[in-house]
C-alpha cells in the first residue's frame, strides 16, 4: 500500500515549507525513519525521515519549491507498484483565488480594495503586508498556483518591491536567510508584546569553576563530552526550576500553562541567526547526559541538520555569551517561555567576604522575564536560589 509523503507541519503558525533537498533520488529504496529530505522552517534546517520503508516513487515537489503544509509531495511504494493518480489540488484552506483585474489603469480605492481582496495570498503574508505598508498586487507570488507567501512579503519589503526604484534596491541588498528572518520577526513581536521586566545578580563562581575543571581531566575518554560551564548551569538552572515552577510556565495568550517538564533551550549561534535546541528533561539528566547532548545538538545546529524533536518543547531558555567576554546583557524572551537567562563571562573581581576585600571569580546573570506570568518577588526567589546553587554546585548537580 502506498503511503504519502506530506509537506509537514513543525511549527503552530506554519503554512509552508520549503523543500531543499531529497536525500534520495525517485526510484531508490528508502528504510522507515531513514533520512529522506531537508525542509527549511523558520527556525532551522531540518530532516524529515522517511514513513516507511519501500521506493521513493511519484515526486511532485522538487527543491526550492515552496509547499503548503499537509500537501503530498510523493509516496512510498512497495517494489513493483505504482504511487496513486494525482487528483486536482484544492485551492489551500485560508486563501481566495479569483482572477485579478487585467486593466492596467489606476482604479478608485474601493475598487483597489476589492482587488486587492480576490488576490491570492496567505492570511499571515496579508497581515505582513499590510503592517509595513507594502502593495499585494506589485508582488509576484512565488507559492503554488502563483500565491503570495510571507517569503514573499518579506523579500518585497526587503528588496523595496513596493517602490519604483526595486531593480537598483534588488540590486544592492542580500537577502535574508530564514532564521535571521524569523528571528528578527520574533524577537521585535516578543519585545513589543511581551512586558518584560529584569532582575541582575552577581553569581560567585569559583567553585563552578573548579568543578568544572576537575570533571574535565577526569573525562574518560578523548572522544567523550567534557562538561562545560554552559552544561553545568543548565544542570544547575533545571533543578532550581523544580523550586520555582513559574519560571517554568508558559503564557497561552490568556491564561498560564504549568510545563509538566523541565526543557532548557540553549541559544547557539549559527550561520546567518540563532537557534534553540533543547535539551529535554534536563532536571533529570546526569551532567554527563547534559554534556553528550549539548555537543550533538551544537555539532546539528552548526551543520544545518536539526531535526523536528530537537527544536521542540523548550520551556526556559539559557544565553551565554561568557565564553565572547561579554560582561552581561539582558536577552528577549521566547513565547509563549515565561523567562530566558542571559549569562555574562566569569571574572576575577574584588569582593566583601566577612568584611575583608578577597578576589573570587563572579559572573553576572541577567533574568528577562514575563509579567503576566511571573512577578518581581517569584523572579528575586529564584535568582537568590540559582546563585546559591552556583556557590555550592556539588549540592544540586546529578554527577
Amino acid at each position: 500500500m502506498a503511503i504519502s509523503v506530506v509537506m509537514p507541519a513543525l511549527e503552530m503558525a506554519q503554512e509552508t515549507g520549503k523543500l531543499l533537498a531529497w536525500r534520495k533520488k525517485e526510484g531508490e529504496s528508502v528504510a522507515k525513519g531513514e533520512p529522506l529530505l531537508e525542509i527549511e522552517t523558520d527556525k532551522a534546517v531540518v530532516e524529515i525521515e522517511s514513513p516507511a520503508g519501500g521506493i521513493l516513487a511519484g515526486v511532485k515537489s522538487h527543491e526550492g519549491a515552496v509547499v503548503p503544509v499537509g500537501e503530498i509531495i510523493a509516496w512510498i511504494v512497495a517494489p513493483g507498484e505504482q504511487p496513486p493518480a494525482p487528483s486536482v489540488a484544492a485551492v489551500p484552506s485560508g486563501r481566495t483565488k479569483t482572477e485579478q483585474p487585467k486593466s492596467s489603469a489606476v482604479a478608485p480605492a474601493s475598487a483597489q480594495s476589492s482587488a486587492s481582496q480576490s488576490i491570492n495570498i496567505s492570511p499571515k503574508a496579508r497581515r505582513l503586508a499590510k503592517e509595513h505598508g507594502i502593495d499585494i498586487a506589485q508582488i509576484n507570488g512565488t507559492g503554488p498556483e502563483g500565491s503570495i507567501t510571507t517569503d514573499d512579503v518579506i523579500a518585497a519589503k526587503d528588496f523595496g518591491a513596493s517602490a519604483p526604484d526595486a531593480t537598483a534596491a534588488a540590486a544592492s541588498s542580500a537577502p535574508l536567510s530564514a532564521i535571521a528572518r524569523l528571528m528578527a520577526e520574533r524577537t521585535t513581536k516578543s519585545w513589543t508584546t511581551v512586558p518584560h521586566f529584569f532582575v541582575v545578580r552577581d553569581a560567585d563562581c569559583a567553585t563552578l569553576l573548579e568543578l568544572q575543571k576537575n570533571l574535565k581531566s577526569k573525562r574518560q575518554s578523548p572522544q567523550s563530552s567534557s562538561p562545560t560551564i554552559t552544561d553545568c548551569l543548565v544542570g544547575l538552572i533545571a533543578r532550581v526550576l523544580e523550586r520555582h515552577p513559574a519560571l517554568n510556565s508558559s503564557w497561552t495568550g490568556d491564561n498560564i500553562r504549568a510545563n509538566p517538564d523541565i526543557n532548557i533551550s540553549l541559544a547557539i549561534a549559527v550561520t546567518g541567526g540563532v537557534v534553540a535546541p533543547v535539551i529535554q528533561k534536563a532536571n533529570s539528566a546526569p551532567l554527563a547526559d547534559i554534556a553528550t547532548q549539548r555537543a550533538s545538538l551544537s555539532e546539528r545546529a552548526r551543520s544545518g541538520k536539526l531535526s523536528p524533536a530537537d527544536i521542540s518543547g523548550g520551556t526556559f531558555t539559557i544565553s551565554n555569551l561568557g565564553m565572547l567576554k561579554v560582561d552581561s546583557f539582558t536577552a528577549i524572551i521566547t513565547p509563549p517561555q515565561a523567562a530566558v537567562l542571559a549569562v555574562g563571562a566569569a571574572s576575577d573581581r574584588v569582593v566583601a567576604i566577612d568584611g575583608k576585600p578577597v578576589v573570587r571569580s563572579v559572573m553576572t546573570l541577567s533574568l528577562s522575564s514575563d509579567h503576566r506570568v511571573v512577578d518581581g518577588a517569584r523572579a528575586a526567589a529564584f535568582m537568590n536560589d540559582l546563585v546559591g546553587a552556583i556557590r555550592e554546585p556539588d549540592k544540586w548537580l546529578r554527577l
